[in-house]
């Protein structure tokens, strides 16, 4: 059977991390965040669209979105959170079900991981993934990681922590969980040890 899963998880708890171990095993990844810096990256398919929106100012000298000015403006402002969205979420729901089904037929990969980062906001998610799989940490220690490799500050990290949905209200819509609160290695036992469960309901 075609076995999709959803992998999500708040900012710095390891989704990234988890699933390049999952594509390490052979399964196929298909990371929204990925393709999202691809049509906002230089020539992107989203660029004129967000021109046109949000005026010049918020392309870079490359040519690509700029970054810190548009995460700055969609804070303050929820309305152009909305018009980012009405651009961006339709072509990368379009390229991830593209590349899915691609994964599938082409690669003939045994399963096929999702990474989205707002997999329980959306709607339907429950019909449309055979699992949903929550990579989870403390609070305290996505802070911790998100400054480390980002260099945010802290009320910056707090921030896009509030915006997201509650770490709970996320585990209750888990089918299966990867607490990363310790080492790499730990983490990685644990996406060995569910890629044998995958594998194994995805041959039923």
């Amino acid at each position: 059977m075609e076995l999709l899963i959803g992998l999500t998880g708040g900012i710095g708890s390891g989704k990234s991390a988890a699933a390049d171990e999952f594509a390490r095993l052979g399964a196929a990844v298909v990371d929204t965040d990925e393709i999202a810096h691809e049509l906002t990256g230089p020539g992107g398919a989203a660029l004129p669209e967000i021109q046109r929106l949000f005026g010049s100012a918020f392309v870079d000298a490359a040519g690509a979105m700029d970054r810190k000015r548009m995460r700055e403006r969609v804070f303050a402002d929820p309305a152009a959170k909305q018009r980012l969205e009405s651009v961006l979420h339709p072509l990368i729901r379009a390229e991830s079900e593209r590349r899915i089904a691609a994964a599938f037929a082409v690669r003939k990969a045994p399963y096929v991981v999702h990474v989205v980062p707002l997999l329980v906001e959306s709607a339907g998610f429950r019909e449309r993934f055979g699992r949903v799989l929550v990579v989870d940490c403390p609070e305290a220690l996505q802070i911790a990681r998100v400054r480390q490799r980002s260099g945010f500050s802290e009320s910056e990290v707090r921030r896009i922590i509030a915006s997201q949905i509650q770490r709970e209200t996320r585990l209750a819509a888990a089918d299966d969980v990867i607490d990363n609160s310790g080492s790499i290695a730990a983490m990685q036992q644990k996406v060995r040890q569910l890629h044998e469960k995958y594998l194994a309901l995805a041959a039923v």
